[in-house]
């Protein structure tokens, strides 16, 4: 940098070098004028920008040198100026311009340029930033949506009431929450209806199932990883979910199948409150209400040693047992008649025929209110009628309603004779009823001749 002042006074000169050093490293260009106009200081960038040798304006009157110049307006009106377009023959730049105070008077104004090619690099950079930043933004948008509250809930006032009432007091807390129950149950509906009722319903709502990701890739999922962390790392890195749910809520589903070695990792976060990404140094604070859930005993998995004993205390902050369905069939029928009535319409009223609805009301349902839903609609798809009726139905779920309606009313003793009756017609219809076919079915039944005629003639 060059200057046109003539420095004096004791130890005045290695303070202008520290200066003249210090502005001359900035990759901006500067100009520096005084109270009259006069151009003081000029760095090297500014003239890499403008093409404007020092010699050439240096303790010159800048209007005089530079016709055009904006920088002396700011000397008469004290106003700062920015983004304005300049032009030196073929070289294009931007000026911001501001005065130079002291005591409250103007000594003097600088202005700051930039290369154009410069700043159409930095808007092009800056437009990349906001795409990028958007595209997060709409997918984290959508793991913020959860579907249902607790309104969505059959059984919240019937079987699953005092279920509901613990969810709902547990959704205003900070605690961990643990929800378990049979597969089909619902825990994920109520991991999203806990969300939506407490104080974190404006964050992040992210699910993760992890029995879905692959044991090697879940910690990365988890908690993210920087640039160059592994092999097939991508450009930048990655966010972890954690980080995405920061303020909301993580739910992890399956938390029974979480590997053993990454339960000591989920345990320190938990306690702790920070996170660090695979292969970074810095960790991060954040604020997460974490909901698991799991359909397999904890408890016994803690004594078998696959499940470490502190992650499940610390996770079973507030324990949420669903029931399965066949403890509350009340709610079986408030089940059906949702489902029902969800597919009708108006122009086509279907009901389920008496028959077909004590077969649904005994069946037990092993998988659940999953179980149901997919019987309603396989039964809804069977039928052309306005009526559901038992041939409609499931196969699995219709025998087991045919075999419980032929039994309900009798014995053990008469459902045995009943059965070897039933078995022994089928056999012989097979085999034949000649000599030769009862001795076949003698033999396939595991029984001697005259036992099966003795059976017969009861």
């Amino acid at each position: 940098m060059i200057n046109s002042f003539d420095k004096k006074g004791p130890g005045s000169k290695e303070y202008t070098n520290w200066l003249e050093e210090t502005i001359d490293s900035i990759n901006d260009g500067i100009l520096v004028i005084d109270s009259q106009g006069t151009v003081q200081f000029v760095n090297t960038e500014y003239t890499k920008i403008t093409g404007v040798q020092p010699e050439a304006i240096l303790g010159k009157p800048l209007k005089e040198v530079r016709k055009g110049a904006i920088l002396p307006e700011a000397l008469k009106d004290g106003k700062r100026r920015a983004g304005i377009y300049r032009r030196e023959g073929q070289i294009e730049y931007v000026i911001d311009t501001a005065p130079v105070r002291k005591h409250g008077k103007i000594v003097g104004a600088v202005s700051v340029c930039k290369s154009l090619n410069e700043v159409h690099f930095l808007t092009k950079e800056l437009k990349n930033s906001k795409e990028r930043l958007a595209r997060l933004e709409n997918t984290v948008g959508h793991m913020y949506q959860t579907k249902y509250t607790f309104d969505d809930i059959i059984g919240k006032d019937g079987g699953l009431k005092e279920t509901v009432e613990l969810a709902k007091k547990a959704a205003h807390s900070n605690l961990n929450i643990l929800i378990q129950g049979e597969s089909g149950t619902g825990k994920e509906l109520f991991a999203h209806a806990i969300h939506s009722e407490g104080p974190r319903a404006k964050f992040p709502f992210i699910p993760v199932n992890c029995a879905a990701i692959p044991a090697e890739l879940l910690e990365s999922e988890l908690f993210g990883y920087e640039e160059g962390s592994f092999t097939s790392s991508k450009k930048g890195g990655k966010v972890g979910l954690f980080e995405l749910s920061n303020y909301g809520t993580l739910f992890l589903d399956e938390i029974g199948d979480l590997p053993f070695e990454l339960q000591a990792k989920l345990l320190r976060v938990l306690q702790e409150g920070r996170i660090r990404k695979v292969g970074g140094l810095q960790e991060r604070e954040i604020d997460v209400q974490v909901i698991t859930a799991t359909n397999k005993d904890l408890g016994k998995l803690v004594d078998k040693k696959r499940f470490r004993e502190d992650l499940y205390y610390r996770l079973n902050g507030v324990p949420i047992m669903i029931t399965p369905l066949r403890e509350r069939r009340r709610d079986i029928t408030s089940f059906i008649n949702f489902l029902v009535k969800q597919q009708t319409t108006t122009q086509q009223q279907i009901q389920i025929t008496e028959d077909a609805f004590q077969i649904l009301s005994q069946y037990d349902w092993p998988g659940n209110t999953r179980e149901l839903y997919n019987a309603i609609h396989y039964a809804l798809s069977m039928t052309e009628a306005e009526y559901i009726e038992p041939q409609h139905l499931p196969e699995i779920i219709c025998r087991h309603g045919s075999i419980s309606n032929i039994y309900s009313h009798q014995s053990l003793k008469e459902i045995i004779k009943n059965t070897e009756r039933e078995v022994i017609r089928q056999t012989l219809k097979t085999c034949g009823e000649t000599l030769e076919g009862k001795k076949l079915a003698a033999q396939h039944l595991g029984i001697s001749l005259a036992t099966l005629y003795n059976k017969m003639d009861q």
